[in-house]
């Protein structure tokens, strides 16, 4: 199994319930896998997240999203986060390998998500906290953190119950920086909603995807919006 349930508790993993209820949880994917999931990650050549599809993936990565998405996995979550039966919830898989200036601005993520997780898959990272996922006390203000930064590093993982004060993001960030979100939402509508908007800014971001780059690209470091 690639991600097995019983390792979110390790000795090491940070769970807190305020400011918000979030989970940093390390070591979340055996070293036998990181081949493999190297080797099976999708090629998007666009900076983002866009909706899974299996068949942009390798058998690796599409074992590891069935595992991330299941009951077994959301349970393990729901306990740790205070959040009773969130395996009820329709999921919504979003896959990102490029990253452009502009992304990490800080957010709560919006109201049709229950809780979030990510699991990262970089083999290295620079001696940098640029792109290092930061949980924070307010919303303009990228510095004042609850907890130390995460480095996207393979498996790594993080997960957070959506709140009005959920704050989260990261230093600007250009370049490849892997990661597969799990998002647990209030209705399958919202995720026929997304999984449209994901699709069709996937094909914006093949047609302009220089604009796209240059978009943003000077943001301030605590730059954000609201969902």
């Amino acid at each position: 199994m690639l991600l097995d349930p019983a390792r979110l508790d390790r000795s090491d993993t940070d769970v807190h319930l305020e400011p918000f209820p979030f989970m940093i949880a390390h070591g979340q994917l055996p070293d036998e896998a990181r081949s493999d999931l190297e080797r099976d990650f999708p090629q998007y050549a666009s900076a983002g997240f866009f909706p899974y599809d299996a068949s942009d993936c390798g058998p690796s990565v599409n074992d590891l999203v069935e595992q991330m998405s299941s009951p077994a996995f959301a349970a393990a979550i729901g306990r740790q986060l205070g959040i009773d039966n969130l395996g009820q919830y329709p999921t919504l898989i979003t896959l990102c390998r490029l990253l452009n200036r502009r992304h990490g601005t800080i957010h709560t993520d919006s109201k049709s998500k229950v809780a979030t997780a990510l699991i990262y898959l970089n083999q290295q990272w620079p001696d940098t906290s640029d792109g290092c996922l930061r949980f924070l006390r307010s919303i303009d203000n990228i510095d004042d953190t609850v907890a130390p930064e995460l480095k996207p590093l393979f498996g790594e993982f993080a997960v957070f119950r959506r709140t009005e004060n959920s704050f989260h993001g990261h230093l600007p960030y250009e370049g490849e920086r892997r990661v597969i979100q799990v998002a647990w939402l209030t209705s399958e509508e919202e995720k026929l909603r997304k999984t449209k908007r994901g699709k069709f800014s996937r094909v914006f971001k093949k047609i302009f995807g220089k604009w796209d780059r240059q978009l943003g690209a000077g943001r301030d470091r605590s730059a954000s919006h609201r969902d």
